[in-house]
Order: structure tokens, then sequence, then C-alpha cells
């Protein structure tokens, strides 16, 4: 029954959505210029004014008009997640799920479900970079057939804190310190590791921020986590408990800290552009929807509690199982009307899904609401185009500021009979919500509980999973971070706090600031305002798994290079079949290939053929890039061993470890960079460095299109300090 309604309300979701905001839509091409009235307007160029040269008329109706829509086009910026970029998409499921949940669109295989999707750094304001270190968030709104569903998360599975009571102290203390207002998108700060250190719960997700998954390729590349334990309820009222994960297909890849800081100047929007430009390109986006469900009655089954913000389930305890894809295929119109003005909210659930228990989750139910009454202007945000849902609206909700839906009739309450009892309440058998029955008998605390008080076994668990590699580039996140703390006494208690997750880590990051291991293992670091010691004292807990693949990025998707951009260095006299043959065949493969030259326009080749250049030496950078090819052509490369910016470029490139290829020919050109000396090892050598010279052009290719699948060579870290 409930189906049936279902489906005569809502044939094709897809196009349902499209026709939702096609009426909201304008386009001014061929249009004659009006007030927001409709009035036509003869003269824009001008004010009216008592004479040419006399005051403007207070009665000038379209110069007040405009001036005041300007001064209000600007909305407050969000708190947190300020700065973002989205697109739409579809999602569909793979099978039914019939057996753990009744929600709708996770039923019928057939059936596109769109989404809006956005992405955010937190710390950082509007016009801050994309290339901060920091979480970046990844909200996610299905545009459902039983109304909006949204899962609002991040590109880290778990919190900082446990109970959202804490949320302010953790933004007041990671924003710019409020009497400098300094600095900007950044954590490495006093306040921000003040408060971290008096902290234990936050050591796991700093862990998380001080790894490479705080400093993501693409955003098309990183992971995405709903970070709560939801639950997932059946036809038949059984419950299930749930964790969310969004798995690229093109891998989970990051950029080195240096190259992060380089992008920050070159192009601060560089995530924002990287996702619009591959998505006009039709090179869109895809992750996977996974799932790890767990019984309820396996809910005190582990050594950490389901509930608990700042733990995660390991993947070898409940595997992810993948049960749909999602694809981001258009991007907005208008950046402000739909990036800007989308409205998620954790309290965005359907028939089949409901909450927890998390006390991070409570708290997130109330902020939401809360933060866009103020943002977008009073309760009728949901009225705006983009955060509409595809099916009807009936309640007796009125008026408000912005209201744009006209209700008719006369009625306005429930219960009512003048309207017929109108609207009606689904009641069970139509698929109305109903909430989770769960059992409650406690008393009213203000306390935590005791499951939550291991803190660190789960940090410990992250460092160990990493790669050494990675491992290396949390020591140098911390030692840079913390060496920018200019409290003391803040330093050391952080280096207590690493102490509890590893002593190794602990020791390398002393070393770095010329500081000592503290002698005593703290594992209380919680100290309130009164001094005394907080009312619960973090336990330490072994973890059963010693370590996790799915925590490391090494072990990530590694056999493809499409929509990666390649970069070319050529000069007047560039060999053609070098040249061509090597771009086409990264271009068939899905790349991206750019010609860089020492100046704009184009150049010739050796056999006089005229090719375009992409960019100049002078506004490309390495760090744009995801490897670099030199062609051979002797006046090429002559040309460019002239060039100290080509020199750069390549010795950059080496130094954040990109793949590196060349013809034969460019020896010369290569012995004036910093890695010359890796030029004299054998070719399994210089391969396993990503560094692939030749002049058989087919081997080049194929053995080029390998290295850069392997997105960095992080081993050349070891021994390299490269002057670049």
């Amino acid at each position: 029954m409930a189906k049936k309604t279902t489906t005569k309300r809502v044939v094709n979701t897809v196009n349902a959505k499209v026709q939702n905001l096609a009426p909201h839509t304008e386009d001014s091409t061929g249009q004659m210029m009006t007030t927001d009235h409709g009035v036509l307007i003869n003269d824009d160029q001008n004010s009216l004014k008592a004479g040419p040269r006399g005051s403007t008329l207070l009665e000038d109706f379209i110069l007040r008009e405009k001036i005041t829509h300007f001064d209000h086009e600007r909305i407050p910026e969000r708190i947190v997640h300020a700065r973002g970029s989205a697109a739409h998409g579809v999602f569909q499921v793979y099978e039914s799920m019939a057996k753990y949940t009744k929600a709708s669109f996770l039923q019928d295989p057939s059936v596109q479900t769109p989404v809006f999707v956005r992405f955010s750094t937190v710390a950082g304001s509007r016009g801050s970079s994309d290339l901060a270190r920091d979480v970046r968030g990844f909200a996610v709104k299905f545009y459902t057939e039983e109304g909006n569903f949204d899962i609002v998360g991040n590109n880290m599975p778990v919190f900082f804190i446990q109970d959202a009571i804490k949320f302010p102290d953790l933004i007041h203390a990671v924003k710019p310190e409020p009497h400098n207002e300094i600095p900007q998108a950044a954590s490495a700060h006093d306040t921000f590791w003040d408060f971290i250190s008096l902290m234990p719960e936050s050591a796991h997700m700093v862990m998380w921020v001080m790894s490479d998954r705080a400093l993501p390729r693409s955003l098309r590349m990183m992971e995405g986590f709903g970070v709560h334990t939801f639950r997932l309820i059946n036809s038949q009222g059984k419950s299930s408990f749930v964790k969310f994960h969004w798995k690229p297909l093109l891998g989970v890849h990051s950029v080195a800290w240096d190259e992060a800081q380089n992008i920050s100047g070159k192009d601060p929007d560089f995530h924002r552009r990287d996702l619009y430009d591959a998505i006009e390109n039709g090179d869109f986006p895809e992750w996977e929807l996974g799932v790890q469900i767990i019984p309820e009655e396996d809910e005190n089954k582990y050594e950490f509690d389901l509930l608990d913000p700042t733990k995660l389930v390991p993947e070898e305890l409940v595997p992810v199982m993948k049960i749909g894809k999602m694809t981001l295929n258009r991007n907005p119109d208008n950046f402000f009307a739909e990036t800007e003005q989308v409205a998620f909210h954790v309290g965005n659930i359907v028939p089949g899904i409901d909450f927890t228990n998390d006390p991070l989750m409570q708290g997130r139910l109330f902020s939401y609401t809360d933060t866009q009454l103020t943002r977008l202007g009073g309760p009728n945000f949901h009225e705006i185009p983009i955060n509409r849902p595809i099916v009807n609206v009936h309640n007796n909700q009125r008026d408000g500021h912005m209201r744009q839906i006209i209700n008719k009739g006369q009625v306005s309450y429930s219960p009512n009979s003048l309207g017929g009892g109108c609207p009606f309440q689904a009641g069970v058998m139509e698929g109305g919500f109903t909430s989770y029955t769960e059992k409650i008998d406690a008393k009213k605390v203000r306390e935590r509980s005791k499951s939550f008080f291991d803190h660190y076994s789960q940090a410990t668990l992250f460092y160990n999973s990493q790669s050494e590699p990675e491992k290396a580039h949390i020591v140098n996140a911390l030692s840079f971070e913390l060496g920018n703390v200019k409290t003391q006494a803040v330093r050391e208690r952080m280096l207590a706090v690493l102490l509890q997750i590893d002593k190794g880590l602990a020791t390398q990051v002393a070393n770095a600031l010329g500081a000592e291991i503290p002698k005593i293992e703290f594992l209380n670091q919680s100290i309130p305002a009164d001094g005394k010691p907080a009312n619960y004292q973090s336990k330490k807990v072994k973890s059963s798994i010693a370590t996790s693949a799915a925590l490391s990025m090494a072990g990530t998707v590694k056999d493809t290079i499409k929509t990666r951009k390649i970069a070319i260095l050529a000069a007047n006299g560039v060999d053609d079949k070098s040249l061509t043959s090597i771009k086409d065949a990264l271009t068939a493969e899905g790349a991206t290939a750019e010609i860089i030259a020492p100046k704009l326009g184009n150049i010739q080749s050796a056999a006089n053929a005229t090719i375009a250049v992409g960019k100049s030496l002078l506004n490309a950078a390495s760090v744009m890039y995801d490897a670099v090819y030199v062609p051979g052509g002797a006046n090429s490369v002559a040309a460019l061993a002239a060039e100290p910016d080509a020199i750069h470029f390549l010795n950059e490139a080496y130094k954040h470890c990109k793949a590196i290829a060349a013809h034969t020919q460019v020896a010369e050109l290569l012995r004036y960079t910093y890695f010359s000396k890796k030029l004299d090892a054998d070719e399994e050598t210089m391969h396993a460095d990503g560094l692939i010279i030749g002049d058989n052009l087919k081997e080049l290719t194929a053995d080029f299109i390998t290295a850069i699948a392997q997105h960095r060579f992080w081993d050349r870290e070891k021994s390299r300090k490269v002057p670049a």
C-alpha cells in the first residue's frame, strides 16, 4: 500500500528534482532588464537626480532596490565548514537492502536517487585556502521518495570530542585567536593545542588530522564517513546498528605538506577548481556507499563503545559492505543559490533510518536547525529551492520570514473538522516515520559512560597501521604544529599525550622540539578550570587488533591514471614523436597532459609542426601536476636547460615524490637537477624511485603510466632534502 502510493507520487526521482529546481532557475540570455517585481528598466546606468548635477532623489525606486539587494547579497558564513564546493549527482543501490532497512531509496536498483554533495574545510573562513591541514566535510543530501535524507559526515571516521557540549570549546580553540585574529585556517597555535592537550579523548582524531588524510590530493580522491553510529530498521521493526562509508573509485590520495603550502600560494582554489573541471570534462567523480552493519544484540560485544564518536569499528571486525554507487555529474548553476544556501541536517532522516544515543549526534540534532535559522533568515529555509524535497510538503506550519508557499484554506491546526481532518497523519501502514522503540530506564545525570574512558588504544592502532612514510609525515606534522606553540607547558603536556599513543612517536617529536620526554606517563591529561583532576580517568586498553590495513593509504587503489594532470616540458625543436606518442597515450588512459614551455603561445617542433602551449614556466608550477614528462629533441632540451625555472620545476616534482619520465636525449637537462646522481643507478632501481628514462617510446610510455598510477614514491623522502 505504502509502496504503491510512493510510486504514484514520484515516478522518476531524478527528473523530479530537476523539475523542482527549474521554476526557480533563470537565464537572462536575450531578455530585457527588469526590477525584482518585473518592471522593465530603461536606464541602468544613471540614478534619478534633480538635474544632471543635482542630488539623487529618494524616489528612485530602481536605485534603492538595486543597492538594498546588493547590501544584503552576502549571508553570514557558516561558523564551521564555511569554505565549500558542491555538485549534483545520482545514487543507485546495487540490490535491495530490505533485510536491514525499509528506507525506499535502498530498495530498487533501477531507481536513481538525486543527490547534492557539499565538500568543505572546517576551520577556515570562506576566503581561506583549499589546502589547509584540516578535516574535510563530506555532506550528502538524498532527495528520496520519502523526503530528504542527509549523511552529514567528514573525510575522517572519528571526531575530537565525545559530547556535543564541548563543540563550542573545540571550535573556539581552533579558530583564529580572538585577541589578534591569527592564524587563519590553521591549528598550529597555542589555543588549539592547549585545548587538545587537556582533552585526552581527542588523541585518536589528532592522529588523523596530523596524517596525510588532512591533505587530500583531490576532493574526488578522499573517503567519506558518517562518523556516528546510526540505526537501520526493517519493515518488521528489527534494528541494526550501521556506520556509513564513502569509498572513492579513484582511490585515496594526498599531497605533501610542503606541496600543500605551495599550492595555497599558487591556487588557493585548487580543490574547488579540480572538482568543477572534472565534472565539466565528463570525468564524473564516483564513490561506493559502504555500510558496516552490526546486529543490535552485538551492541556491547566490542572493547569500545559503538556510541563513542571518537572510535571507529575496525574493518577486520566488521567488513564494509558496498551497497551502491554515487556519481556526481552536474555542477551547480549558481554557487550562492545552491552551494551556499544548501542546508544539511543530521536530523533529516527517513523511515528505516534512526538515531542512536551518541552524545555528539544528539547535540548536532539541535545545532543544525538553530544555525540555519540565523544563517538563512528564518524557519522557512527548507523552501529555498536547493533544500526542497522532491515530494510535496503538507503540514500546519505557517508564515514566518520569507515564506514562499501560499497555503490555501481556513484551517491551520490539528485535529480539525472544518478542513476534513486534513492533512492526515500517515500512520504506520502508510509508511510514515516511526521512531525506534528503545527501552530507557536511567537517572537524569551529567556524566560520561565509563565505556567512553579509553582514549588511546585506537590512536595507537591508527599510528601502528600507517606505512613508514605516513608515520614520518605524522611526526613532521606534529613537530611543525607544536613548534608553532609558544607556551612550553602546552608542548610538554602534549608530549605526555603522545607518550600514551606511542613512545617512539613521542620521542621523535620531542627531539624535533628540542624537548625531553615527560618522565611520568600521565594517564589523565584532562584538567578543569579549578585545577583538580577531572571526574574521569583515561583507561589503558590494549586493542585486540595490532594493525588495520584500511587505516593506511598505502593499500589504496593504484591501477588508474584517470583525471591525473601530467606536465610536459617542451620548447622549440621538440621531437614530434617523442611528444605526441606519449601525450596521446596518457590522454587515452584518461589523464590530462598539458604542454608547458618557456613562453605562452606556440612552439615549433623539429618537424616544423605548430604546437599550442598550455602554460608557460612563469605561470605553471609542478605542484599543480601529478607527474612530469620531458620529451626529446636537441634544441628543446638545450632551451629548457638554459631555463632555471625548468630545473626548479623538475627538482620540485622530485622533492614531492612524483613520477618523472624523460627521453634519453634529455640527459643533458637532467644533469643540472639535484637528483641527477640518481640517474647513474640501474634501471630497476630508478623505476622503483619513480624515474623513467629511455628511448623505446612504447616501454617508456607503459612504465610511466604504471608509475603515475602509484601516485607518489614516498620512500624518496628518507634521504632527500631537495633545494626546490
